[in-house]
């Protein structure tokens, strides 16, 4: 089967499948994972304490992987100067830089003169065409059923795909619910030139920084087990429901504030849970796909079998 779109060539990968940004857990084994299994891996630069880090991390990729690999900008969430970080990225002539969350421009205007791909994830058909205005050269558009922060539209995957696929010139790449052979297939006929997985790459073995407890709960929950909090304060976000996230919403609906949730929605909550396994504790991202993941396979294990499982539907298509 032939594997290139838009996407695939943009970015000089295999497949058109891609890892998302993960906070403190997308470092260098397994973005160099996913790039050595044919998609495009990524490192998350603001988890990292200092731009020093994430240029060690970068070169730890690069001893892993001669393939293409991105790194992540979270610009909204960390509340921090992310220029010095970005720079580093410049210098060590990272082929591809993605943006989550918060406003591109200042990130667009830094790249000017370079050759690095440049992708936005959105999460409305409204910033798909303000991220192609900017420059952008694909947007990763996410649906409800994504773990981690979301829109705060509530509209599902299967919707807003194609509505951006018809707003848009540019490459689409559908994030949002997708784990395997189906979803990637499904988002290829929404008109997507490619997908972004979360959640399922963090179910896997080259995923080191998650706990054990983490992972487990991702295979042995159900689509049932998440839910989305953080509504109060404008920045929706899904997570697997547990005992702190019950008390998260319990403070949002007595109208609590950001003094009053941060320290429940913090950096430090949540690495609690995912890298300590203390799930009383904290909280831990996941979408809704963590009903459709049954184990925890190598990076390479998981790109066989949704590449077989296209290619299965597609010679079904064919008959």
């Amino acid at each position: 089967m032939n594997w290139k779109t838009r996407v695939s060539e943009l970015l000089n990968i295999k497949y058109p499948i891609i890892q998302g940004g993960l906070a403190h857990l997308a470092y260098s084994d397994l973005a160099a994972a996913v790039s050595n299994a044919g998609g495009l891996g990524q490192v998350t630069a603001m988890s990292l304490p200092n731009p020093q880090s994430l240029r060690e991390e970068i070169k730890k990729v690069k001893l892993l992987t001669n393939k293409p690999f991105g790194v992540n900008f979270a610009i909204g969430q960390h509340g921090r100067p992310f220029s010095d970080y970005l720079e580093v990225a410049i210098e060590e002539e990272v082929p591809v830089i993605t943006m989550t969350g918060g406003n591109p421009s200042p990130i667009f205007e830094q790249l000017k003169g370079t050759n690095i791909k440049k992708l936005v994830l959105v999460a409305a058909k409204r910033q798909a065409v303000k991220a192609e205005e900017l420059g952008a050269d694909a947007v990763m558009v996410v649906g409800q059923e994504g773990g981690g922060h979301l829109g705060r539209d509530d509209i599902g995957t299967m919707v807003l795909i194609p509505q951006v696929v018809d707003a848009v010139s540019i490459p689409v790449i559908a994030s949002g619910g997708i784990g395997d052979g189906r979803g990637l297939m499904a988002a290829l006929s929404l008109g997507a030139e490619g997908i972004e997985m979360g959640t399922r790459f963090i179910a896997t073995k080259e995923c080191v920084h998650a706990s054990d407890e983490y992972k487990t709960r991702l295979v042995n929950g159900t689509e049932n087990d998440t839910v989305v909090i953080k509504r109060s304060i404008g920045a929706p976000a899904r997570a697997i429901s547990n005992s702190w996230t019950d008390k998260i919403l319990e403070l949002e609906k007595g109208q609590a504030g950001y003094e009053e949730l941060k320290d429940y929605v913090s950096g430090k909550a949540n690495k609690r849970y995912i890298y300590e396994g203390k799930e009383d504790e904290g909280f831990a991202w996941a979408g809704q796909v963590m009903g459709l993941i049954k184990d925890v396979p190598t990076v390479e294990e998981l790109f066989h079998r949704m590449v077989s499982d296209a290619e299965k539907i597609r010679r079904n298509w064919a008959n």
